[in-house]
């Protein structure tokens, strides 16, 4: 089973999905929250001193600008997953107590690959294109179940795989 674009869980593939805007917003909004924190909560009488005024600010601002960079990894990774953008972005956003984005997660749909013959889109679990025809993965000749490359029997149904010709993954 050949695949160009062949899916990866790799953090680096997850992390390329940032725009470098996400990586601004998140430096705009970390800075913002402090500095707030910093200058509104300094007027308060009993308040804390300065340097952990700072540091409290610094945790407030890093917690929501990593909420703010989670959105709109929500939103890149619910376009590149044929779902829709819009829709994922705001159950993130208004859906409260972060379970919106817990949703995401939880309901999204897997990732297409692409057929190595014809270049069409093709779901995880296909045995063959629905385009050409091309055989993805090793499948039982009698029950058409994905089998292993290294199966000598089908698990499901029993039959030898001995004598079938299976296509190396």
């Amino acid at each position: 089973m050949t695949f160009r674009n062949q899916t990866s869980t790799r953090s680096k593939d997850e992390i390329r999905i940032f725009t470098p805007w996400a990586y601004v917003l998140f430096t705009l909004v970390c800075l913002t929250i402090t500095v707030l924190f910093v200058t509104v909560v300094g007027r308060d009488p009993h308040a804390p001193r300065l340097p952990v005024r700072c540091l409290l600010g610094v945790i407030a601002g890093t917690l929501l600008g990593c909420y703010a960079v989670l959105i709109g990894y929500i939103n890149q990774d619910a376009g590149r997953r044929s779902m829709s953008r819009l829709l994922w972005t705001l159950i993130a956003i208004f859906v409260p107590n972060g379970l919106g984005i817990v949703l995401y997660f939880v309901l999204r749909k897997p990732r297409t690959a692409h057929c190595s013959q014809c270049d069409a889109e093709v779901e995880p679990g296909f045995n063959f294109c629905p385009r050409c025809s091309y055989k993805l993965s090793p499948s039982c000749p009698r029950c058409q179940r994905v089998v292993g490359v290294n199966d000598v029997y089908c698990p499901y149904c029993g039959t030898s795989l001995r004598n079938q010709e299976v296509p190396q993954v």
